[in-house]
């Protein structure tokens, strides 16, 4: 006999992450602020990883009144071992963080390239490594990697970060092969270009690897390949991490998320 369909709720209902505790890199700012503030107001207990002690601050005090908790957590993800040790119990976990230097190949430093693999592929592999036990031992789990456009498209002078986001893909599809069985997702969010300091400082980085003003920057390279001539907000990245931990999203996994604008229409 054919097993009975298990139907939707006619209407979404509003995230509700209560008693869940989520873990969130990269928090002080940026995509990784917005988050670390979502997942709070619909419940969840977030650690709030940054190596940012002042930028945690600010949002501890800007997440006061809501329904969840923000718990300010300072360490650099370069120390592999303790961030293993601090995804440990988590329900949710959102891989954010992320650096970028412009420079062409030749001119890359090997250092930079080696602190950008670890902090943006190898410090989530450790995350999830140490998230994965608690989540397969409750048959629940949701982990979020944001990626971004990069991880599906690549750009000149940018080759550890375009390196660190294509690996990132690879691994959060094998930990959606893996986690199926054991009830966890893990799925990649793809925004373009969002409006965080990252971005701002890309602009400089931009218009001297290219040799143009800094004003043309916006139109004529982060957003030509873009049919909406704009940035997307934190806010909205946001909103995308939160749906992909709602039970509206419980048959999405080893999935994309694109939010480019039509970048990747082309």
């Amino acid at each position: 006999m054919t097993a009975p369909r298990v139907l939707p709720a006619p209407h979404a209902s509003p995230l509700d992450l209560g008693g869940r505790t989520a873990l969130v890199t990269g928090a002080a700012g940026g995509i990784g602020r917005a988050c670390a503030l979502r997942l709070a107001a619909a419940g969840a207990k977030v650690r709030a990883v940054d190596r940012d002690a002042a930028g945690l601050e600010a949002l501890a005090a800007q997440g006061t009144g809501l329904a969840g908790t923000l718990e300010p957590h300072v360490l650099d993800l370069t120390d592999l071992d303790a961030a293993e040790l601090a995804a440990a119990g988590t329900d949710v976990l959102v891989n954010n963080a992320g650096l970028q230097l412009v420079r062409p190949i030749e001119q890359f430093p090997p250092d930079v390239f080696h602190t950008v693999l670890t902090v943006m592929l190898e410090a989530p592999f450790r995350l999830i490594r140490g998230a994965l036990p608690h989540m397969y031992g409750q048959g629940w789990g949701r982990i979020v990697n944001v990626s971004s456009v990069h991880g599906l498209r690549a750009s000149a002078y940018k080759s550890a970060y375009v390196a660190a986001k294509h690996g990132l893909e690879g691994l959060s599809k094998t930990t959606a092969l893996e986690g199926a069985p054991h009830g966890v997702t893990s799925n990649c969010v793809n925004p373009g270009y969002v409006r965080t300091p990252l971005v701002e400082t890309q602009i400089a980085d931009q218009a001297r690897a290219h040799g143009i003003p800094e004003e043309r920057v916006l139109s004529e390279v982060l957003l030509q390949d873009s049919a909406l001539k704009r940035l997307i907000e934190p806010e909205e990245v946001a909103e995308a991490v939160a749906y992909l931990c709602s039970p509206q999203a419980s048959y999405m996994t080893g999935a994309s998320l694109v939010l480019d604008g039509g970048w990747t229409a082309h």
